[in-house]
């Protein structure tokens, strides 16, 4: 140990990046540990690192008493005077220097693995404090190995783990490509040091754009909203500060250089990059785009929003596999019914039909009630009376309406009851008309006849 010691700590501080106390200090645990085993657990060791010799000394402590009790901890005054220090009082520590050449190999074998795990604890921490604070950073890294579809990544000091569900489906990585991703988690724990990647999330294509857009590193240009299918499609909602900056523009820069960028690192995924704007109405609008809406009627209760679209629209505004409205769904937070116009004008018809139906309602209240959101006599009968405010009908006469619709549901349904019942014992009739009669066995008349002529003879021969 006491061979350029000095040297061997600079040079462990150096390549593992670990402060020099912090290696001084693992050597002395190392020491300390060894001479524990060497002398005994009971004795009072104390190991120290001399800067100026460059080697660890170990020193006993003994306290100075008039009467020993214990000879392992405690020393008299007169001893403590004679072989120690002359200047010694009673109740004074004294260290007595140990020789360290009496320590066996075992004890410093197991010295050696105190120190090892001691360094490696030292690193790891030193790593945790330098990432714990790059959460939600880009890093970059060589994709090292698969664990179980995990994908580990080399880091440079560490590595980091990419799990499946993080990673873009239908992507495909060797061992040694490189690889970008953000980091979400960056943990500590008993079992050691966890980074753990993801290529999907959201937060990752906000980085990549901020990376490729000066704008948003100014903060002029942000993202207000995102949403995404990782690999297939996603779509950006963006917003700008200064009037004069157009946050699509800069998004997309000259030529699509800027998005071209983004959409190479996610591996071909399309990106759709809409203007924010606080009119809900409009942002759905504009997030189901390149669809044109020609409507939208909004639920405010239900959170919900009824978007109609031109009939050559439909299938463009729902996407493949409902990828689109799905997207803008997300990108809202608004539930969203997307219906094309001639379905809708069928399903108008129908509901004012409906509403047309009830006795004394007239044209103007039913067309009123539609615009209010009901779609059948059914949906009126339903309505609270006591939350019913509709401008331009008096409380009386929405009782009048509410009261006429119960009437006639519950007219109609007692009519389709009766027939129900009607057809139901047509039916049956009609099955005991078409069952067949029981069949009975009759004889022909000759056998009949020579059956008796039989019969009269054999009672004649009797």
């Amino acid at each position: 140990m006491q061979v350029d010691l000095n040297r061997v700590i600079e040079q462990v501080s150096k390549e593992k990046g670990i402060d020099k106390a912090i290696v001084i200090n693992a050597v002395e645990e190392m020491m300390h540990s060894a001479a524990r085993r060497t002398f005994g657990p009971e004795r009072r060791i104390e190991s120290r690192y001399n800067t100026e010799l460059g080697e660890i000394e170990l020193f006993e402590i003994k306290t100075v008493v008039e009467r020993v009790s214990n000879n392992l901890s405690e020393a008299t005054l007169e001893e403590a005077r004679s072989k120690y220090d002359p200047d010694a009082q009673v109740g004074d520590e004294i260290l007595i220097k140990l020789d360290t050449a009496t320590m066996g190999r075992i004890a410093a074998q197991a010295a050696k693995q105190n120190l090892i795990q001691h360094i490696r604890d030292a690193e790891r921490k030193q790593i945790y404090n330098e990432f714990k604070d790059r959460r939600g950073e880009i890093v970059s890294g060589i994709v090292q190995r698969f664990e179980r579809k995990n994908m580990i990544v080399n880091l440079g000091r560490t590595e980091a783990i990419l799990p499946e569900k993080e990673q873009i489906p239908h992507e495909r990585y060797r061992q040694g490509d490189r690889i970008r991703a953000l980091i979400t988690e960056v943990d500590l724990s008993e079992k050691g040091l966890s980074i753990v990647l993801s290529r999907t999330s959201n937060e990752f294509l906000i980085k990549l754009f901020e990376q490729e857009v000066p704008e948003m590193y100014e903060g002029i240009v942000e993202i207000r909203q995102c949403a995404r299918e990782p690999g297939g499609r996603a779509k950006v909602a963006v917003y700008s500060k200064d009037s004069d900056v157009d946050p699509v523009g800069a998004c997309v820069g000259v030529k699509g250089t800027r998005v071209q960028s983004v959409v190479q690192e996610l591996r071909g995924e399309k990106i759709d990059i809409v203007p924010w704007t606080d009119d809900q109405a409009e942002l759905v609008c504009r997030a189901l785009a390149p669809a044109k809406v020609s409507k939208v009627v909004i639920d405010e209760d239900e959170h919900a929003m009824e978007v109609i679209v031109p009939d050559d629209q439909l299938s463009l505004a729902i996407g493949k596999r409902g990828q689109n409205v799905r997207l803008a769904h997300r990108l809202t937070g608004w539930k969203l019914d997307v219906r094309s116009e001639s379905e809708a004008e069928d399903e108008a018809r129908a509901a004012r039909a409906s509403l047309n139906a009830i006795p004394g309602i007239g044209d103007i209240n039913a067309e009123l009630l539609f615009q209010l959101g009901f779609r059948s006599a059914e949906q009126l009968a339903e309505a609270d009376e006591a939350s019913f405010d509709v401008e331009g009908l008096s409380r009386e006469r929405a009782h009048q309406l509410i009261q006429a619709a119960r009437e006639h549901v519950a007219r109609k349904k007692a009519e389709e009851e009766t027939k129900a019942a009607q057809a139901a014992a047509a039916a049956e009739q009609a099955a005991e008309a078409a069952s067949p009669e029981p069949e009975v066995e009759v004889a022909p008349v000759g056998q009949s006849v020579a059956a008796e002529t039989a019969s009269g003879d054999a009672e004649k021969e009797s």
